[in-house]
C-alpha cells in the first residue's frame, strides 16, 4: 500500500555498483573503491546509524569504502572524550595558543612539525596520563598507603630494596585491566611492549617523582616517628606534624583539558579568541552575515593547502538542522574569531550520540598555531559540555583512521579511542586493533568467529521505496515494476545500510 513521503524522512538515491577513483593517500590511480548514494535529505538518526556502519558524508554525497578491496582501508574511528587526557604534544599546542593570546608570542619552531602528526613519544605519554588518572581516581588510598610503607623501608635500607619493591607494585597497578566507563561493556587496557630507545617513556618503570616531593614525604615521616603521641620530650605539642606539610589540593591529579584550554588571560591580553557555534542555515542571521567571510577563507585554504583553483572551490548548499536539545542536532560551523576576524571554521555534525568532525579549513597565515590540533581539542571539550545536559551524547567521531597512510595515523593518538569492525560493526579498542593492522591492511577486529552483523538486512521486502511521490515497501514495488537487473542493486543497498535504515530511509527510484 502506497503513501505520501513524510517530510522528516531521509530520501537517498543509491548508485549501483562500485566507484573506482584515484586514491588521495597512496596516489593509486584507480585503487580506491567505494559505494555511494546521494542524500536528497537526511535525518540525524539515520546518519548516526549509517556512520555506525562505516558510512561517511562529503556534503550530500554519502559513501562507504569497500574495505576488503580498496587500496587504503578506512576504518571509522571514535574517541571517548569523557576519559580523554591531553598528550604532551596536545599540551604544547594549548600553551602555544595561550602565549599567543596573552602576549602575542609566536612559536619560533617549525609549525610543520606538530600540527596534525603527533610522534610516538606523545602517544605513549597520552597512555600514561590516562593510566595515571584512572589509578588516582579509583585507588588513591591504596597507593598512598603503599607510598608510606615504601618510604619507611627506604629509611632503613637506604633506598635500594625499597625502590625495587615500589617499582614492582607500580608495574602491577599499571598492568591491571581497568574499566573505561564509556557506558558500554568494559574493555581492558593493557600496557604493551617497551618502546625503542628515543621513542617514549618506558611503561614498565614507575613514573618519575620530583625530588622535592620525596624530601617532603621523608621529613613528614621523620616527624611522625619523633612525635607519635603529638608531643616532643619536655615540650607541649604545638602543631600536628601532618599539617607542617599539607598536601596540595589535586597535587597528583593531572590537569584536565579544560584547565589548559580555559586558563585565564591577563586583562591587557594581546589578542581575543572567540569560538561561535553557528547552524548551517541561511535562515540563521549569524550564518548569513558571516557566510561571505567564511567562504573566502575556505577558498584561500583550498588554494594554499590543496592547490585547488578558484573554480574548484564550489559553494555547498545550506542544510537546515532538525530540532534538538539546546543548540539542536544537525550541521554546524564552529567559527574561530580572532580579534574580530574568522581564522578557522570547523564543520561538525551534532548527532544523537556523538559530534562528528566533517572538515576544517583555516587561514594559512595562522598555521603556527597548529589549528588542526587546537580545533580537535576544542571539539572534545565541546562534547564534554554537551554531555552534561545530553548524557547519551558522549563520543567524538574523527572520520576514518588509515593505518597504511602515515599522515593519517595521528587520529589514533587521541586516546582512548575505538575502531569499527568492518564485518560485525562493533567497536573495538584501538590497542587491540593496531597489532592486527601491522600484519594486514584489512582486518576483522571482532575476534569472535561466530559473531555476525546484528543489524544486517533480514527482510529486503520491507525496504521503503519512494516512487512517483509515493512510498511503498520494496515487496510491493518489485511486483508492479519488475525492473530488469534492479534487484541486485537494491539488495546491495539493503546489505550496506542495514535493516533499520532500510525501513526508515526512502530509496528513490526513477
Amino acid at each position: 500500500m502506497a503513501s505520501c513521503a513524510p517530510l522528516s524522512s531521509s530520501i537517498v538515491e543509491y548508485f549501483e555498483g562500485e566507484d573506482f577513483y584515484r586514491c588521495g593517500y597512496c596516489k593509486n590511480e584507480s585503487g580506491s573503491r567505494s559505494n555511494g548514494m546521494w542524500a536528497h535529505s537526511m535525518t540525524v538518526q539515520d546518519y548516526q546509524d549509517l556512520i555506525d556502519r562505516g558510512w561517511r558524508r562529503s556534503g550530500k554525497y554519502v559513501y562507504k569504502p569497500v574495505m576488503n578491496q580498496t587500496c587504503c582501508p578506512q576504518y571509522t574511528i571514535r574517541c571517548r572524550p569523557l576519559q580523554f587526557q591531553p598528550s604532551k604534544s596536545h599540551k604544547k599546542v594549548l600553551k602555544k595558543m595561550l602565549k599567543f593570546l596573552a602576549n602575542g608570542e609566536i612559536s619560533k619552531g617549525n609549525c610543520e612539525d606538530d600540527p596534525m602528526e603527533p610522534t610516538m613519544e606523545d602517544a605513549v605519554a597520552g597512555d600514561v596520563a590516562l593510566i595515571n588518572k584512572l589509578d588516582i581516581q579509583c585507588d588513591l588510598q591504596r597507593l598512598g598507603d603503599n607510598l608510606k610503607e615504601t618510604l619507611e623501608r627506604e629509611e632503613k635500607k637506604k633506598g635500594r630494596s625499597a625502590k625495587k619493591e615500589e617499582s614492582n607494585e607500580l608495574i602491577q597497578s599499571q598492568d591491571k585491566k581497568m574499566k573505561l566507563g564509556s557506558g558500554e561493556p568494559s574493555h581492558s587496557v593493557e600496557v604493551h611492549l617497551v618502546p625503542k630507545p628515543g621513542q617514549g617513556a618506558d611503561l614498565s618503570k614507575p613514573p618519575c617523582r620530583k625530588a622535592k616531593e620525596i624530601r617532603k614525604e621523608r621529613k613528614r615521616l621523620k616527624l611522625m616517628r619523633q612525635n607519635p603521641a603529638g608531643e616532643r620530650e619536655g615540650a607541649p605539642a604545638q602543631q600536628d606534624p601532618l599539617s607542617l606539610f599539607p598536601p596540595k589540593a589535586k597535587s597528583n591529579q593531572p590537569k584536565s583539558l579544560e584547565d589548559f584550554m580555559f586558563e585565564s588571560l591577563p586583562e591587557n591580553a594581546s589578542h581575543k579568541l572567540e569560538v561561535r557555534l553557528v547552524p548551517v542555515s541561511f535562515e540563521d542571521p549569524e550564518f548569513k552575515s558571516s557566510f561571505s567571510q567564511s567562504f573566502s577563507l575556505y577558498v584561500k585554504y583550498q588554494m594554499a593547502i590543496h592547490q585547488d583553483s578558484p573554480d574548484e572551490c564550489g559553494k555547498t548548499e545550506p542544510e537546515t538542522p532538525p530540532g534538538g536539545p539546546d543548540c539542536g542536532y544537525g550541521s554546524f560551523h564552529q567559527q574561530y574569531w580572532l580579534d574580530g576576524k574568522i581564522i578557522a571554521v570547523g564543520v561538525i555534525d551534532i548527532l544523537p550520540h556523538c559530534v562528528s568532525s566533517v572538515y576544517l579549513y583555516y587561514d594559512p597565515d595562522y598555521s603556527f598555531l597548529s589549528l588542526g590540533v587546537y580545533s580537535a581539542l576544542r571539539e572534545i571539550a565541546f562534547i564534554r559540555q554537551l554531555h552534561e545536559k545530553t548524557p547519551q551524547l558522549s563520543y567524538y567521531y574523527m572520520g576514518f583512521y588509515i593505518h597504511s597512510c602515515p599522515k593519517m595515523k595521528y587520529k589514533g593518538h587521541y586516546r582512548p579511542s575505538d575502531l569499527l569492525c568492518p564485518e560485525t560493526y562493533v567497536w573495538v579498542p584501538i590497542e587491540q586493533c593496531l597489532p592486527l593492522l601491522e600484519t594486514s591492511k584489512y582486518c576483522r577486529f571482532n575476534q569472535d568467529p561466530e559473531a555476525e552483523d546484528e543489524g544486517r538486512s533480514r527482510d529486503p521486502d520491507r525496504l521503503q521505496v519512494f516512487y512517483k511521490k509515493a512510498v511503498m515497501p520494496y515487496g510491493v514495488y518489485k511486483k508492479q515494476q519488475r525492473e530488469r537487473g534492479a534487484e541486485a542493486a537494491v539488495l546491495q543497498y539493503a546489505r550496506l545500510v542495514g535493516q533499520a535504515c532500510s525501513e526508515r530511509m526512502l530509496l528513490f527510484r526513477n
